[in-house]
């Protein structure tokens, strides 16, 4: 559901404006809502930033959108280490960060979950939102990966 969301953002511009200041009702406009994705915020990549989504108390997850959360984001060693050391954890996943480049962490709680809103692939223009969609991971919506490139 969340490669939904966020193929539509990367091709829809006034969705994505809608997307940022108003995460809750633009995804449920798509049909995705219910228990654990009551209140949404999401935040997004940028040449100048990345977000990294963590749950330090447990393990809260917008199920509605990204479905069940995988077993390393219940672990222990992450939710700690992605607050204390974000660029070693991305590093472990693969996502290598320059330094100049502003890592944020975001701590979803009962009252507040998080999704990343990738940055879209060069060489994506003209896509359709059904071939977009399919770039988007789970993992890139918690901010541990980029998008697939084409």
């Amino acid at each position: 559901n969340g490669a939904r969301v966020v193929a539509r953002a990367w091709s829809d511009p006034k969705y994505k404006v809608w997307l940022l200041r108003d995460a809750t009702a633009a995804i449920a406009d798509m049909g995705y809502q219910g228990r654990q994705g009551e209140h949404m915020n999401v935040v997004e990549n940028t040449p100048q930033g990345h977000n990294l989504v963590v749950c330090t108390l447990c393990s809260c997850y917008p199920r509605p959108v990204l479905g069940i959360p995988p077993a390393w984001y219940k672990r222990r060693d992450y939710r700690s280490r992605a607050v204390r050391e974000p660029r070693a954890i991305l590093r472990e996943f693969g996502t290598d960060i320059p330094e100049k480049k502003q890592v944020r962490v975001h701590d979803s709680n009962a009252d507040l979950r998080y999704l990343v809103l990738p940055q879209r692939p060069d060489g994506t223009e003209g896509w359709d939102q059904e071939r977009l969609a399919r770039l988007v991971t789970r993992d890139s919506m918690i901010g541990v990966t980029a998008a697939r490139t084409p």
